[in-house]
């Protein structure tokens, strides 16, 4: 029976060396054995070609935000699904950009105009007749916060799920009478007082002992809101609740005081 021949000689004179599973270079398509496998164990005479890392569309890591007039960069491409245009964090969210594919704004828009004007002709039908109530606090919030959220400012990376806002009325001495502003629902009062300070540019000495403390109060009862309680919560008060829409009002107090002695001295500002 005639024997198998199995494997192959390595191709380096010195060595000559059989092996059973030879390497083969992927450069010059040489034979060799275990210790001369590598470019360097055999003089490998086909030079490596230099591999070129790709680099990024204008020598820059950074995608610059396509939003008008906006600045924001990101170190990953943040492209909305709709229009395949590239965004920072901030405006990627369609209502933030004013995706051109968003087909529901349109129509939303004006049945929010139409509502409006009905509410609008329906209260002015109600004083030609004579017919003057305590002012509808659910219904009044209902619409002013369709105009709300035309021009409140706040953390524009919040889902829309989560925004409440609210018409905030500053303190006395502050050169504007209020502002329209957004939160976040889950926020505690706390933090909504802190945001709405550095929004408004307000002195904000919550952490000193012995200053006068910031504190957001009620719109109707003027009590000063715990600081722990979440807006969610007070959304779903079922006494004294506030509004999705409705005011609240921003002022110092002094330590031993909870309350403000008279609230329509801050909503007739306005």
């Amino acid at each position: 029976m005639a024997a198998v021949d199995i494997g192959k000689h390595c191709q380096i004179d010195s060595c000559y060396l059989k092996d059973f599973l030879p390497f083969v270079c992927s450069s010059c398509s040489g034979v060799f054995c275990l210790e001369h496998r590598s470019r360097e164990a055999h003089s490998c005479s086909v030079e490596e070609p230099v591999k070129k890392e790709p680099r990024p569309v204008g020598g820059s890591t950074s995608y610059p935000c396509s939003f008008q007039d906006c600045k924001g960069k990101e170190l990953l491409p943040v492209i909305c699904p709709h229009c395949k245009i590239h965004f920072c964090l901030t405006h990627r969210h369609q209502d933030d950009h004013n995706c051109e594919k968003l087909e529901v704004q349109k129509p939303r828009m004006a049945a929010t105009k139409q509502l409006v004007q009905k509410i609008i002709e329906s209260k002015g039908e109600s004083k030609s007749k004579g017919r003057r109530g305590a002012k509808n606090s659910a219904t009044a919030a209902k619409v002013a916060l369709m105009k709300l959220k035309l021009h409140a400012t706040g953390d524009k990376g919040l889902p829309q799920t989560e925004r409440s806002y609210f018409q905030v009325y500053l303190p006395k001495e502050s050169k504007d009478a209020s502002q329209p502003m957004f939160f976040c629902s889950k926020w505690s009062v706390g933090k909504v007082v802190d945001y709405a300070a550095s929004l408004a540019g307000l002195k904000n000495n919550n952490n000193v002992l012995t200053a006068k403390k910031l504190r957001l109060c009620h719109p109707q009862t003027g009590e000063a809101l715990r600081m722990d309680d979440t807006l969610l919560l007070l959304l779903a008060h079922q006494d004294t609740p506030l509004y999705n829409g409705g005011n609240v009002i921003l002022e110092y107090l002094d330590n031993e005081f909870n309350s403000l002695e008279d609230v329509s001295d801050y909503i007739t500002q306005n």
